[in-house]
């Protein structure tokens, strides 16, 4: 088993960067990401006692972003876990070929293996393939592991992974090995972060193996850097005036929480001003200053929230100048 913290761990700073927005590392597309302080200092913790980090907070507001960014940083393997309602555990884990084990124990009783097949016949862990889990534990380098929205599957999930977060080691039942189970030990502590939307609660016993934090929606003075980091090149008058009238929309939707109670996210602000981006700035700023807000369909993801705002943007007039010096003190907030 791994030792219990890791003292010569290595140190997130949040300072790392793609040169260009976009980049790809390891298969995956990668964007600046500027975490907090109190977020830098929670991977770190997590880290130094080699314990998973239980990330909580709006949709959209940079939960799943922050793994690919730390294995960016840190020049480390990365392997995503993306849960679904019919996930289960084991699937992280490894997955094991028995229609192919008893195809080949067929083929062994009538003496038609080929060579290569009797081979595989005779070493059982070759019909193992591991998971995403897995492979971060069979991986002699620590490996950033992402295991996203695991509210999303069935309430047992969390706690059919305790054994393998608590000890660091799988058990395949179906391979024996010196007529015991075959086991994985992790051979370097990954580095894991789990993603929830709250969309139910998870099991005392799974949290208390786990670090905690919430991720905060960031403010305005920060969204301002979120778009400058993404979009180079955009001006500074569109960046301001979108990033207020997308913060006006939020303030609108905050009212209607009883009638449509998800909110628009920075993810879906940045998809926003792409559409905007395809204007001339003389013409988006026109449409920015109009009544209703162009490209809703971007920010607006049901009939029920599109009505709430033409019925809000009537009453108000249009919209309302967003109070931008009460949101610049506000802590930073990652990148997305």
């Amino acid at each position: 088993m791994v030792s219990p913290v890791n003292k010569n761990y290595p140190k997130y700073t949040g300072r790392v960067q793609p040169k260009t927005p976009g980049e790809t590392y390891q298969g995956k597309l990668i964007y600046p990401y500027l975490p907090s302080k109190e977020l830098i200092d929670a991977v770190n913790l997590a880290i130094y006692l080699k314990r998973p980090l239980l990330l909580r907070g709006e949709p959209g507001c940079g939960k799943t972003k922050l793994a690919i960014a730390v294995a960016y940083e840190l020049g480390l393997p990365f392997e995503a876990w993306y849960i679904k309602s019919t996930s289960r555990a084991k699937d992280g884990l490894y997955t094991y070929d028995t229609v192919g084990r008893l195809r080949d124990a067929q083929l062994a009783a009538s003496g038609s293996l080929t060579k290569a097949e009797k081979q595989r016949f005779d070493h059982p862990t070759s019909y193992v393939r591991l998971g995403p889990l897995g492979r971060a534990f069979n991986n002699e380098k620590p490996t950033v592991v992402l295991i996203d929205e695991i509210d999303k599957a069935d309430i047992d999930f969390p706690n059919d992974l305790l054994l393998e977060l608590e000890e660091q080691i799988i058990k395949v039942e179906e391979v024996r090995v010196d007529d015991q189970e075959m086991e994985i030990r992790a051979k370097a502590a990954p580095i894991i972060f789990i993603t929830s939307n709250d969309e139910k609660d998870l099991p005392d016993a799974f949290l208390r193996r786990c670090l905690f934090h919430y991720v905060k929606f960031p403010k305005y003075q920060q969204i301002v850097h979120i778009v400058k980091a993404r979009f180079p090149d955009i001006a500074d008058e569109l960046t301001k005036k979108s990033v207020s009238r997308f913060l006006e929309l939020r303030e609108l939707m905050a009212e209607e929480t009883g009638r449509s109670s998800k909110k628009v996210s920075t993810s879906e602000l940045l998809d926003w001003i792409q559409a905007l981006k395809q204007d001339t700035l003389e013409e988006a700023l026109r449409k920015l200053s109009q009544k209703q807000l162009p490209y809703l369909e971007v920010l607006l993801k049901s009939w029920e929230a599109h009505i709430s705002y033409l019925r809000l943007s009537e009453l108000t007039g249009g919209h309302k100048a967003y109070n931008v010096h009460s949101a610049n003190s506000i802590a930073r907030s990652p990148f997305l």
